[in-house]
């Protein structure tokens, strides 16, 4: 990323735009059933980034739709109460969304149940919300792929707060979150997304969600038994056609986790300056849960570039503390700066 756009991030706050939605983690032993008992999370992709951001000292804000409510009162209490600055949250409308996900799971595959229709933040409508008052003060602006899937009306106020972020050369990034239980209004991702990520100078997600949200193609020899120089040879592809397609992206981050009986591989990339950038490669043989990891990600390398580290500096801080969520039991991490860079140096040190 140029040291232009990087110059624009002082003294602004990140802002992160999306659904705050409570997770109700269900067991496998069905315990939640034999004793009453079910264990309850707060959080929401932008969210979880905007959490780990404020545990790591960048000046943090959220905005999101919320009814007016007591319930809501407290949980924007809680988030101030974590440095999360929430001025501007739009109220209105009756509920907030819900998603059941047995724990350990993924977000891919049949443990998840959305409750999200008829949720406040699925409700807004282009006009509704005053952009210039809500990005006053801000020098980023964060946001996913899973807004737009909610909706037309959605995917439209994004647009509409893209827009007026770039007149105000505010720093735009993306995560190419693709939820197939989303889409479920008359477009696909591919006629959506492209319209919102030629805003953005940070996209991040892999390869497969580029090939699916953007229309950018992954060989087809690239088999599932592929190497890792394989697998970096399709990022440096994708990154680059990326790049071509959306001339105001000067970054692109990719993610590879590979689960299999034998454990998880995780590992990372990142082409920016015409160079591609590869991370650590980390293995475990069990993981505790894997939401939000690719949230920790993202607010990794949003602090890199908020605090204008040097790319390589900036992609392994990203990968270990993505890879580190991964055994952390809530949607956000947990783990300081201090903590995550005690880490890397020991990993650097074997």
């Amino acid at each position: 990323m140029s040291q232009e756009t990087i110059n624009k991030l002082h003294p602004g706050a990140v802002l992160n735009f999306g659904e705050l939605l409570f997770r109700v983690s269900l067991d496998g032993e069905k315990r939640w059933l034999k004793e009453n008992n079910v264990p309850f999370f707060i959080g929401g992709a932008e969210l979880n980034v905007a959490t780990a951001l404020s545990l790591w000292g960048v000046p943090t804000q959220y905005f999101t739709a919320l009814p007016a409510n007591d319930m809501s009162a407290q949980t924007t209490s809680f988030l101030n109460d974590k440095g999360i600055a929430t001025p501007h949250i739009y109220y209105h409308g009756n509920r907030v969304g819900l998603y059941f996900l047995t724990k350990g799971a993924d977000l891919k595959n049949n443990s998840l149940i959305y409750d999200r229709a008829g949720s406040a933040f699925s409700e807004l409508k282009p006009g509704m919300i005053d952009w210039d008052q809500v990005l006053d003060g801000v020098s980023w602006f964060n946001f996913s792929a899973i807004c737009p899937a909610i909706s037309q009306n959605v995917a439209d106020v994004c647009e509409e707060a893209l827009m007026a972020a770039s007149r105000k050369n505010i720093t735009i990034s993306i995560d190419l979150n693709y939820r197939a239980k989303l889409w479920q209004y008359d477009k696909q991702p591919h006629e959506v997304v492209p319209q919102l990520a030629k805003y953005c100078d940070l996209i991040m997600g892999n390869i497969w969600a580029a090939e699916k949200m953007l229309d950018i193609p992954v060989s087809a020899d690239l088999h599932p038994e592929a190497s890792k120089n394989d697998y970096l040879e399709a990022s440096l592809n994708t990154s680059q056609q990326m790049m071509e397609h959306y001339p105001k992206c000067k970054a692109v981050a990719n993610t590879f986790r590979f689960d299999a009986d034998a454990g998880i591989n995780y590992y990372t990339s990142l082409y920016t300056g015409g160079h591609l950038y590869n991370s650590a490669e980390y293995a475990h043989d069990a993981i505790i849960n894997k939401v939000g990891s690719g949230d920790c990600f993202m607010a990794g390398l949003i602090y890199g570039f908020y605090n204008q580290h040097t790319p390589d500096q900036i992609l392994e801080f990203a990968t270990l503390a993505a890879f580190d969520k991964l055994f952390i039991d809530g949607d956000t991490t947990t783990k300081t700066v201090q903590e995550i860079k005690i880490r890397l140096n020991e990993s650097t040190s074997v």
